[in-house]
């Protein structure tokens, strides 16, 4: 006795108990039964992707005459339906099944037949009518739609998703090596003291290293433009209509509104996953990136009362089940285990990669799930990242105090007394713990003013500190400063040695490298905040322009 609760489906190998209520056939239940092996399903976005495949073939297959335009309008609006989130729960393929991904095509072909079937107002259960293989799949093998569905998927989540969140932590790691550019603190290598820099310095190079990273990802996504659709089962294209590949290339950039072409070569982009490769290797160099980073701030969080404690980071939870007011870096641990799934990622794809053979790489659907979880997992991290942590970043004036008992500062005196002099002051600061300058005034016999010019932690975070002393002129003819080539006045927002800064005279508002006095010919001549006015000691080209 037939169950209320299913229904008997046909394929080629003969009947099979579907759920009532499915819309997907005997095929799809088939390798539902074969591949028990997890939760795990394609993301949705893969899935609209095929869909949209589906909806740009049919289209064309309209219209070079291969397929009725009732049956074709049917397939596009059922297609339409899944691109917008309808019936995801319909797609229900293990992501371990067929290497192929031919289980997940079929489960496509199968819930957009049923589901055109209804629309048409015609009987759901009559394959005649519109036929999962001879209609949805026309002109198509699992061979190219799946590798086309990759690509694309990848594509559109990474510049609608994973670079604008990128672009966004980029723009608020600079605004905090702005806010912090005159802030400065021991450096480090190793793990040990080293010569000071500005914790603006340090933010700079975390902005510029997420910068770099999306700018590849921007980059190598331009491989994955190039559409194995028209290749059909071994990238010979049989049982396709000339031209259908470029064709349905066509509608798929005017769908998504990004230019696509078919693949120049569909030997290489179906039995390879190189584009791929190339791609998660991007994305390997960013979650590298977060985990350098996090890393970082980390370490530079830690304490509050034993460890470096430089900057404070937000609380967003309590850190301890047993310890009351402890606090963790959880935003931070949340980015670096993300970071950690993508790098895994990374390698899957590239032992999946070597297991291509022949005409086919069959691989794909483990490669899909990986790609796209890792896009997915660095652009929510970017986003939580920069809203739950960066943004609320702040100095932390006591933990960053003491550069002036570091010995690295004694860096400073090699161009003056030499390395060997240097070292044995750094030594003996170690040994006693006297500052540097006490030691250097009492080991060189230099005037304290030239010490304390060339001990200076902030003169020490550019080049030139250790250019003797020089008066210049100060330049006042009508309130105006020229390079030569533009003058700037007093105000003027300008760009110099790499940080956005304004002219200003005498007791004005004071800038990162001091005031700038004047710019006299070649030169822009810098006063130190701590130095007597009129008297300019630091002379830089007058490499300056408008901010």
């Amino acid at each position: 006795m037939k169950s209320s609760l299913t229904r008997v489906e046909r394929d080629s190998m003969g009947e099979v108990s579907v759920p009532a209520g499915a819309l997907y056939g005997a095929s799809t239940q088939r390798a539902v039964q074969n591949f028990p092996i997890s939760d795990l399903r394609l993301a949705p976005e893969f899935i609209s992707a095929l869909a949209l495949i589906k909806l740009c073939a049919a289209r064309v297959n309209a219209r070079n005459g291969s397929l009725s335009r009732k049956k074709a309008g049917a397939i596009v609006k059922a297609a339409r339906e899944v691109i917008a989130g309808r019936f995801y729960d319909q797609f229900v393929v293990d992501v371990f099944q067929t290497g192929s991904g031919t289980s997940t095509n079929t489960n496509m072909n199968e819930v957009l037949a049923r589901r055109a079937r209804l629309i048409m107002r015609e009987d759901p259960d009559d394959r005649d009518v519109l036929h999962p293989n001879d209609h949805v799949n026309l002109g198509q093998s699992s061979n190219d739609v799946i590798p086309t569905a990759l690509h694309l998927s990848a594509l559109v989540l990474s510049r609608s998703l994973l670079l604008p969140a990128l672009a966004a932590l980029e723009e608020a790691l600079a605004s905090k090596a702005e806010a912090f550019a005159d802030i400065v603190k021991n450096g480090r290598t190793h793990h040990q003291d080293a010569v000071p820099i500005r914790l603006g310095q340090e933010f700079s190079g975390y902005a510029a290293q997420i910068g770099q990273a999306a700018r590849s990802i921007d980059q190598t996504a331009e491989r994955l433009h190039y559409l194995a659709i028209g290749g059909t089962a071994v990238g010979t294209g049989v049982n396709s209509a000339v031209g259908f590949g470029s064709d349905v290339c066509a509608e798929i950039s005017q769908f998504l509104g990004i230019a696509v072409e078919e693949s120049e070569n569909h030997f290489r982009s179906q039995a390879t996953i190189d584009d791929v490769v190339a791609f998660s290797a991007t994305l390997r160099t960013l979650a590298l990136a977060y985990i350098k980073i996090v890393n970082d701030l980390r370490w530079m969080s830690s304490g509050p009362s034993s460890g470096l404690s430089e900057i404070s980071i937000p609380a967003v939870q309590p850190g301890s089940s047993i310890m009351p007011g402890k606090v963790n870096p959880v935003i931070l641990e949340s980015a670096h285990m993300a970071a950690l799934q993508v790098l895994g990622a990374d390698t899957v794809i590239a032992y999946a990669a070597q297991s291509g053979s022949f005409e086919l790489n069959a691989t794909l659907p483990v490669v899909a799930f990986n790609l796209l979880q890792a896009i997915k997992l660095l652009a929510v991290s970017a986003d939580n990242m920069r809203q739950k942590c960066i943004d609320g970043i702040e100095p932390n004036p006591k933990g960053l105090s003491g550069v002036e008992r570091n010995n690295a500062l004694a860096t400073a005196l090699n161009p003056v007394i030499g390395y060997d002099r240097a070292a044995a002051i750094a030594k003996i600061v170690s040994q006693t713990g006297e500052s540097v300058l006490a030691v250097a005034l009492r080991e060189t016999g230099m005037a304290e003013a030239e010490l304390k010019r060339l001990l200076d932690p902030l003169t020490m975070t550019a080049p030139g500190n250790a250019v003797r002393a020089k008066k210049t002129p100060r330049a006042r003819t009508k309130n105006m400063a020229s390079n030569g080539k533009k003058g700037y006045r007093v105000g003027d927002r300008v760009e110099f040695l790499g940080y956005k800064t304004a002219i200003s005279w005498g007791d004005r508002k004071p800038q990162r490298y001091g005031f700038i006095e004047s710019i006299d010919g070649a030169y822009i001549n810098v006063r130190p905040r701590w130095w007597p006015e009129g008297e300019v000691i630091e002379r830089y080209p007058a490499e300056i322009k408008p901010a």
